[in-house]
């Protein structure tokens, strides 16, 4: 059985990514493969390096507010390159107001400060489509 290849990804200019690196982590010892891209990523490094990592998923972590801005651009760009089958979820300060507009744009899961872990593993087993079974 293949693994599921999750891309971490720290968007903007937040340079806290203690929160990236625990998920990172825990998704690893969960059984996938993962992918770290550091901080201060644009949404074009982002989706850049879920092409070229092949990547089932996409987890954005977001401290910064600036999800309203980077989540639409991944999405727009996930549709140019023809990957709108790769999973995306955010995680980090996500204000009420705005969960209905990133699930709108196809943000799948969005995991607030205080989610258990084994939530987020479950939910991307739930819904993860690995890109092996899209062949």
């Amino acid at each position: 059985m293949q693994k599921i290849r999750v891309v971490i990804a720290k968007p903007g200019l937040d340079g806290h990514d203690r929160g990236a690196k625990v998920i990172a982590r825990a998704l690893r010892d969960a059984g996938m493969e993962v992918i770290y891209t550091g901080l201060r990523q644009t949404p074009e490094q982002i989706v850049g390096a879920a092409l070229q990592e092949d990547a089932d998923v996409i987890g954005l972590s977001i401290l910064s507010g600036a999800h309203m801005h980077a989540c639409p651009r991944v999405m727009d760009l996930l549709k140019e390159k023809g990957l709108e089958d790769v999973l995306v979820v955010v995680g980090g300060i996500i204000p009420d107001v705005d969960i209905p507009k990133l699930q709108a744009i196809g943000i799948k899961g969005i995991f607030l400060p205080g989610s258990p872990m084994q939530q987020i593993i479950e939910f991307i087993n739930a819904n993860v489509r690995p890109r092996a079974e899209a062949i």
